[in-house]
C-alpha cells in the first residue's frame, strides 16, 4: 500500500493559513477513514482534520503550535509495513522553517515588512494583512505588546498602535515585579482598545483571589469572544429598543404546519426561520440597517447582499454566529434547510471559516433560554442585532366588530441594538416594528 500526504485543506476564500492547535493522533498509531487526526484553528473558528485514508500514521511534519500554509503536507499515512521501516527523511515543508537568512545587510524597512513568517512571535493572517498595508516591518510589529493568548498581538493591539505609531521613543518599560505570593490578586493592567481612528485605554480593575477560589484559563473561542465583545462596546455606541409583538397567527400556524412539513421535506421546522424570513423582508424596507462602518469613521458601506447571521450556543458555552447569506432570495424552505444545517454542524464543530464570515445583520434567539427579552451586543462590523425573547400566553384586549373583548394571546418581546452613529431613533425604531408586524401578519392559510 502506497503512503498518502494529509494536507492543510482550504477552510475558505480569506483563510490561507492555520494554526496547529492539537495532534489527536501520535506517530505508529492507526487511523480510520474520517477519523480526526489534528485540531487546528484559523483567526475565525476551530476545526478538526479527518483522514481521508486508513492506515498508519508514519510522519507528523509540524509541531502543536506551528503555523501551517494551505496546502502544505502536515502528516504521512501509510501501512504498518511503512510504520515499521521508515522512510528516508524528506526535505522539511517551506512553511516549518521559522530560521531566515540573515539579512543585516538590508534596510530592515524594505525586506521584514513582508517576511513576517521568519518571526518567532505568532501572528494572525489578519494581523499580518494589517502590518503590510501600513507598512510596518518585522522588527516594529515584534515590537508592539500584545494583549491575546501568551501575548499575542491581536487586531485591536495593532488598530490601537497606529494612532501613536512614531510617538513612542522607546518600547514600553517592562512591567514591575509582581506582589509577594502571600496576597495573591489578578493585577489591573491597561488594555489598548480600537475604536476607528482613536484608541481608547481601560484600565482593568484589580480581582482578589481568596482562599478556595478556582481559577479556570478561558480556552482559545472563550478569549475571541471577550476581546470582540469588549472592541464592539467601544467601537459603537450602543442603544437598544424595544416592541412587544402578538404572534399568536404565527405561533398557531407553525403548530398546523410543522408535522406536515418535516413529513414533505424531512426538516423540523422551528421559530428560528419565521423570525429570519421577517427580518430579511424588513431589512429589504430599510436598508439602510444592512450597512457597515469603515475604519475611518467618515464613510458608511451599504451591502448589496443581505446575510443574516445567527447566534449559535455551542455545548462548551461558547457562542458561534454562522451566516446564512442572501436569506432574502430563499423560500421558507431555503431558510429551514440552511438554519438546522449550520446549526447542526455548529454543535459538532465542522463549520467551516466562510461559514462565519461576511454577516451583515445577527439575529439572536435568547428565548431558547426562557428569557424574556436581552439587549444583545453588536457584532463588528454590522450595525445591529437583533433579539427575540420567548412566547408566552397573556391575557390581551381584543378589538371584534362586536366591541372589545379578553382573550388569550401568544405576546414576545424583540429587542434592538443598534450603532448610534449611523442608526438612530427613528430608523432603529421603524424597523423593529416592521419586523414585528411581518410577525403579527402572519396569514394563517399560508401553504407549507
Amino acid at each position: 500500500m502506497a503512503n498518502f500526504d494529509l494536507v492543510m485543506p482550504k477552510m475558505g476564500e480569506s483563510v490561507a493559513e492555520a494554526t496547529i492547535i492539537k495532534w489527536t493522533k501520535n506517530v505508529g498509531d492507526k487511523i480510520k477513514i474520517d477519523e480526526t487526526v489534528l485540531e487546528i484553528a484559523t483567526d475565525k473558528v476551530d476545526s478538526v482534520i479527518p483522514s481521508p485514508f486508513e492506515g498508519v500514521l508514519l510522519k507528523r511534519l509540524f509541531n502543536e503550535g506551528d503555523v501551517v500554509q494551505v496546502g502544505a503536507v502536515i502528516a504521512v499515512i501509510g501501512n504498518e509495513a511503512g510504520a515499521a521501516a521508515p522512510e528516508a527523511p524528506k526535505a522539511a515543508p517551506v512553511a516549518e522553517t521559522k530560521v531566515a537568512a540573515p539579512v543585516a545587510a538590508v534596510p530592515a524597512a524594505t525586506t521584514e515588512s513582508n517576511n513576517y513568517g521568519s518571526s518567532d512571535k505568532f501572528y494572525s493572517p489578519l494581523v499580518k494583512s494589517i502590518a503590510k498595508e501600513e507598512g510596518i516591518s518585522l522588527t516594529e510589529l515584534d515590537s508592539i505588546k500584545g494583549t491575546g493568548q501568551d501575548g499575542r498581538v491581536t487586531k485591536a493591539d495593532i488598530m490601537a498602535y497606529l494612532p501613536t505609531r512614531g510617538k513612542q521613543s522607546a518600547p514600553a518599560v517592562a512591567e514591575t515585579a509582581a506582589a509577594p505570593a502571600a496576597a495573591p490578586k489578578v493585577e489591573s493592567k491597561p488594555t489598548s482598545v480600537s475604536a476607528g481612528e482613536f484608541a481608547v485605554i481601560v484600565n482593568r480593575p484589580a480581582v482578589a483571589v481568596g482562599a478556595g477560589d478556582e481559577i479556570v484559563e478561558m480556552d482559545r473561542m472563550r478569549k475571541m469572544i471577550a476581546e470582540n465583545m469588549v472592541m464592539s462596546k467601544h467601537v459603537a455606541p450602543h442603544v437598544t429598543s424595544y416592541v412587544e409583538a402578538d404572534v399568536t397567527n404565527l405561533v398557531m400556524w407553525r403548530d398546523k404546519a410543522k408535522k406536515e412539513f418535516e413529513k414533505r421535506d424531512g426538516e423540523k421546522l422551528t421559530f428560528t426561520p419565521l423570525f429570519i424570513e421577517a427580518v430579511a423582508k424588513a431589512i429589504k424596507d430599510f436598508p439602510l440597517i444592512n450597512v457597515s462602518v469603515d475604519q475611518t469613521q467618515t464613510k458608511i458601506i451599504k451591502h448589496k447582499n443581505i446575510n443574516i447571521g445567527m447566534a449559535a450556543a455551542l455545548p462548551s458555552g461558547n457562542l458561534i454566529v454562522p451566516v446564512i447569506k442572501n436569506a432574502d432570495e430563499k423560500n421558507l424552505l431555503g431558510i429551514t434547510k440552511a438554519v438546522n444545517d449550520l446549526a447542526n454542524r455548529a454543535r459538532a464543530n465542522k463549520l467551516v471559516p466562510d461559514e462565519i464570515q461576511g454577516g451583515t445583520f445577527t439575529l439572536t434567539n435568547v428565548g431558547s433560554f426562557g428569557n424574556l427579552m436581552g439587549t444583545p451586543i453588536i457584532l463588528q462590523p454590522q450595525v445591529a442585532i437583533l433579539a427575540v425573547g420567548s412566547i408566552k400566553k397573556k391575557p390581551a384586549v381584543i378589538e371584534t366588530p362586536q366591541g372589545d373583548m379578553i382573550g388569550v394571546r401568544q405576546f414576545m418581546y424583540l429587542s434592538l441594538s443598534y450603532d448610534h452613529r449611523v442608526v438612530d431613533g427613528s430608523l432603529g425604531g421603524s424597523f423593529l416594528r416592521r419586523v414585528a408586524d411581518y410577525l403579527e401578519q402572519w396569514d394563517l392559510n399560508r401553504t407549507v
